[in-house]
């Protein structure tokens, strides 16, 4: 049986190599991004000249149209979609900590998003560890009135196998027992400060949420054991409805034009710097990758959606309006997989929400390993959540993209922080997530058959189950099934 089974598989990635003769393309691919990228110099320019790119800000609307040009002078077909959405921006934050609430010391801090418009509390901290429910099980009563104290991923020494959700999912699970207010502490050295969401349905959450660096979280965390502390935390924010726009180049198929890939990114960014990372090497990857595809005239069978989406850090709100916008225009049925591209960096093999393209993704690797060694055809199965491709994992449409890489300049640690900057690009890696990722899309809108559809509901619900995202789909209401 296992003789069998290893027979089919190596039939199957035989045929994959057999009916995909895609070489001759990748090596054109290859040869134009090589030359002729244009993705680094472009991000140096808009990050040096525009700055960050926060959806609903005049910066965000500059970005949009940026992007629309650059589209427009490669040749591409490009329209902007709109949308009209409630969006979110930080105006003015104090925190003051100490044991003594009449004499209070300020602390560095950052606001995270979707606070409310106004705050101004004061109140006894409690340690709430790494914010699960199980922190709060043992003695739910004393965070009531509190503001609890939260690290943002998993503290060293907590026992194996702790999971670690999102931080809007632990500010969820804090307003649910009843807290006052969140300080999460963040797990960088060096005082860095992280911006983003702390609500799961990008909508004001009920408290303010404010992040401290890690020596001032660490340091509090001590002081707690010794000695009751206070906080007083005030804050003034931004909400209402903004207008903003995705923007959308289309490259229509030969054979299956109704048979759409969408290869999708977000290009908004936070305002404490301005993106190069999360998510200019993306988003600006995209980009030429379409440049890459007009520029040699290459034809696919199926439709070819380059999309930067708008209002991905304030609650994949680009995304979710695309889906929205589909659904009402009656053809999203026509999206048979979604490619994202969130902080994708020199990939080093291909990632999918569905194992079942295994067999597909690495046959096309493999030509790819041909042209360049650097490539070493890794493959991971899997699905997450927090970026643009979950609104359409979760009309069940399959996902993937770039995998394996890692991040350039050591700049993981400026995640969300105010040093992302376009210094941490490196050109070559970048040149590297366009070439491959231009191949795969090539590649999957070319192959006969998609050797998987979208899923139906109860498919779907047994896939994600089977991912672990129950937990935190039901914390963000976003969990449909009884």
């Amino acid at each position: 049986m296992k003789y069998l089974f290893s027979t089919a598989l190596l039939c199957t990635a035989l045929f994959a190599n057999a009916q995909d003769k895609f070489g001759d393309v990748f090596a054109k691919i290859n040869t134009d991004v090589q030359q002729n990228s244009k993705a680094y110099q472009t991000l140096k320019y808009e990050t040096e000249t525009i700055g960050h790119r926060l959806t609903g800000s005049a910066n965000g609307a500059k970005a949009e149209q940026y992007a629309f040009d650059l589209l427009k002078s490669y040749g591409c077909d490009v329209k902007f979609q709109p949308f009209e959405v409630e969006s979110w921006a930080r105006k003015t934050i104090s925190v003051e900590i100490g044991a003594d609430k009449n004499n209070l010391t300020k602390m560095k801090a950052v606001t995270l998003a979707h606070s409310p418009v106004n705050a101004n509390i004061t109140g006894e901290i409690v340690d709430a560890g790494n914010g699960l429910e199980a922190d709060y099980q043992a003695n739910p009563a004393q965070f009531k009135g509190k503001i609890a104290l939260i690290y943002l991923g998993v503290l060293p020494g907590s026992p194996a196998g702790t999971k670690s959700l999102h931080r809007s999912e632990k500010t969820a699970i804090a307003t649910k027992y009843g807290a006052t207010g969140v300080i999460i502490i963040n797990t960088v050295k060096d005082g860095v400060l992280l911006t983003g969401t702390a609500s799961v349905t990008g909508k004001l959450i009920p408290i303010p949420a404010v992040c401290i660096g890690l020596e001032d979280g660490m340091a509090l965390k001590e002081k707690i054991k010794l000695q009751a502390q206070t906080a007083h935390i005030a804050m003034t924010n931004f909400s209402g409805l903004i207008k903003a726009r995705n923007v959308v180049a289309t490259f229509k198929g030969t054979e299956l034009p109704k048979d759409k890939i969408v290869v999708g990114g977000h290009l908004d960014s936070w305002d404490l710097a301005t993106g190069a990372i999360d998510n200019g090497i993306g988003s600006f990857a995209i980009m030429d990758m379409a440049r890459t595809f007009k520029k040699l005239n290459l034809k696919t069978k199926r439709t070819v959606e380059f999309v930067l989406f708008m209002g991905e850090e304030q609650g994949l709100l680009g995304s979710k309006a695309y889906i929205d916008q589909a659904k009402k225009d009656e053809n999203l049925n026509q999206v048979k997989f979604m490619l994202n591209y969130d902080m994708t960096n020199d990939p080093k093999g291909f990632s999918t929400s569905r194992s079942e393209m295994k067999e597909l993704f690495t046959a096309w690797g493999a030509d790819i390993v041909k042209i360049d060694t650097g490539f070493k055809n890794l493959f991971n199965a899997g699905a997450g959540l927090h970026s643009d491709h979950q609104p359409f994992m979760l009309e069940g449409i399959p996902t993937g993209g770039g995998f394996g890489g890692k991040l350039p300049n050591n700049s993981g640690p400026f995640y969300h922080s105010d040093g992302d900057s376009f210094k941490l690009v490196d050109e070559q890696q970048l040149k590297n997530t366009v070439r491959y990722s231009a191949m795969l899309t090539y590649a999957l809108a070319n192959t006969p058959k998609i050797p998987v559809g979208v899923q139906g509901e109860e498919e779907l619900r047994t896939f994600l189950e089977s991912q672990n995202l129950k937990e935190p789909l039901t914390i963000a209401g976003e969990w449909r099934w009884k």
